[in-house]
């Protein structure tokens, strides 16, 4: 068996989790992986690879991808994410609409963009999520990334509503924390949804539960 499944990952569930849940359905000794990770609050596009589609982890990985996101302006979260305690930021004044389009069209391009101290970038060999954790210090630098577009879709406070197109590394939750920055309100991620993921979509993804239910082999696709 060889080729790409295209899993709706549902909320709640780490990406490895879904790999292994997936792997229980395929012969023994069918290599299995996946393409760009998906924090476990997180849905949508993850490409699961099986087989000889393994070789293509980083081609893939390489391709564009788009977000649609909700943030939580006015308070923020250790994590960047809803998975740690909010933090009302005091005194913060509402922005409007026309100040949060200004403000998202100074994160287009190629930028500089800090790792979330609770991500799984490497620090001496340790993961920074597990330095976070114990309350060590987290030295990240700032890594190139590329955001190609951020549409507002909604703006109800305190949440606001992006759709975010993007390059390999970039974190959403990085945005969501710059962007409250920039506006002097703070801001986390409370949702995340991939939409994209090079040529694979979300509005053909597999929901896990089908999957589990019939199987891998229907859904398997050629990587081109």
């Amino acid at each position: 068996m060889n080729g790409v499944i295209n899993l709706d990952k549902p909320a709640g569930m780490t990406s490895a989790a879904a790999v292994r849940r997936v792997k229980r359905l395929l012969p023994p000794g069918t290599r299995i992986g996946h393409a760009g990770t998906l924090d476990p609050f997180a849905t949508g596009v993850l490409l699961l690879l099986v087989g000889k589609a393994t070789k293509a982890s980083q081609s893939l990985m390489d391709q564009p991808k788009g977000y649609e996101a909700t943030i939580r302006l006015g308070a923020t979260t250790a994590t960047d994410d809803p998975e740690s305690e909010e933090i009302i930021t005091p005194d913060a004044a509402e922005p409007t609409l026309e100040q949060i389009r200004a403000m998202t069209k100074m994160f287009l391009g190629t930028i500089p963009q800090l790792p979330p101290r609770f991500s799984a970038m490497k620090i001496g060999g340790r993961r920074a999520y597990d330095l976070a954790r114990r309350n060590q210090p987290v030295k990240l630098q700032p890594r190139d990334v590329r955001i190609d577009a951020i549409e507002v879709l909604a703006w109800h406070p305190p949440l606001l509503e992006l759709r975010v197109d993007c390059g390999r590394g970039t974190y959403i939750r990085a945005l969501a924390r710059d962007l409250g920055q920039k506006l002097g309100t703070g801001g986390y991620l409370t949702q995340l949804r991939r939409t994209r993921l090079g040529r694979f979509t979300a509005d053909r993804s597999i929901p896990l539960d089908r999957l589990l239910g019939e199987g891998p082999a229907p859904y398997l696709q050629p990587i081109i």
